[in-house]
């Protein structure tokens, strides 16, 4: 492993605490995540402040495991990397202060990545024949875009949500019709007990070929479900989640088809929490044979996806500064 790149990775954007170590950006030697899912539960979603004082308790040792797991010393580090962007402001600056002091401690390079490209960088490391270039589309709770990645240091932003990301939207669904937090899943679930084709929910900017909107489509469930009580009437939940979950998909995976066509390529990454959602996964195979998509367990946040973003950035000796500091509202692309 000597002529290696061996890159610690660090994840602290949003509610999970992760590490990993990573060899030359594909392969994992370990990635350790630390869920606030049960603490966030009991308030049916994320609570910064909360999140933040967890990081704080629990970023120190899931980066010792990180480094014990993948038996590999402080000393062999190449670099040391950390999602700078975009999250939560005190999130953020609990991963950044940890990577900027052992950055510094160890005289190695520090690595800042975007969390948006680093989502798209996790389908290197199940895919070790994907190479640029392809499109990407990358939807999760905060975001939905799309964008043409020409190499692996260029990014090209096609299109983006107007309002709610589609994650966003699944949750707020899910809240509505009384599912568990985290809702995007448990709506997933119970779309599988509906009919996709029971309520005609709209498809918002039908002429746009690259930007989303999914507030309209939240609006329309949420009056459609309000109609009912008012009048009475039962409502299948079942329906209305299989309804709106097509909707959603309809909507990403013609923008997809549009991306596809205009770069006049077929691979397709996807990328991002939704990127699990098994329906997703189906409809994008309708319109590519050659779908990228990283396994679950990678597609929700992670540091593993750091590590390999920051390889490429190594690479090219794109290092970051110590004076780096956390960017909440970090664009895609930018550097």
């Amino acid at each position: 492993m000597n002529n290696n790149i061996i890159i610690l990775g660090i994840e602290t954007s949003c509610d999970e605490t992760a590490a990993a170590v990573t060899v030359d950006g594909r392969k994992i030697l370990s990635n350790i995540i630390f869920s606030q899912i049960p603490i966030h539960q009991q308030f049916g979603g994320v609570v910064p402040e909360i999140a933040s004082r967890h990081h704080v308790r629990r970023i120190l040792p899931v980066i010792d495991e990180a480094l014990r797991v993948a038996a590999v010393p402080l000393s062999r580090l190449d670099a040391v990397a950390v999602t700078y962007g975009p999250g939560l402001a005190g999130a953020l600056l609990v991963g950044v202060a940890a990577a900027k002091g052992l950055a510094f401690a160890l005289n190695r390079p520090l690595l800042g990545v975007n969390h948006l490209e680093g989502h798209i960088y996790a389908g290197f490391i199940n895919h070790p024949e994907l190479e640029p270039p392809f499109v990407a589309l990358v939807v999760s709770g905060g975001h939905t875009a799309i964008l043409y990645v020409p190499a692996y240091n260029r990014f090209e932003l096609l299109g983006r949500t107007r309002d709610d990301a589609a994650g966003e939207a699944f949750d707020k669904i899910a809240r509505v019709l009384e599912l568990p937090y985290p809702g995007g899943p448990e709506l997933e679930k119970l779309a599988r007990l509906g009919n996709p084709a029971s309520i005609a929910f709209p498809r918002a900017l039908k002429e746009d070929l690259f930007n989303f909107s999914f507030s309209g489509l939240k609006s329309a469930v949420i009056n459609y479900l309000h109609n009912k009580r008012q009048n009475g009437e039962p409502t299948d939940k079942g329906d209305v989640a299989a309804s709106f979950q097509a909707a959603v998909i309809d909507m990403l995976t013609g923008r997809a088809a549009n991306a596809l066509q205009a770069r006049d390529t077929t691979k397709l990454v996807l990328a991002g929490g939704v990127a699990a959602n098994a329906e997703l996964r189906k409809s994008l195979t309708q319109i590519t044979a050659r779908l990228y998509c990283p396994e679950p367990a990678l597609c929700t946040d992670n540091a593993a996806m750091i590590a390999c973003r920051a390889y490429y950035l190594y690479k090219e000796g794109l290092y970051s500064n110590l004076s780096i500091n956390a960017v909440p509202s970090l664009s895609l692309g930018e550097e």
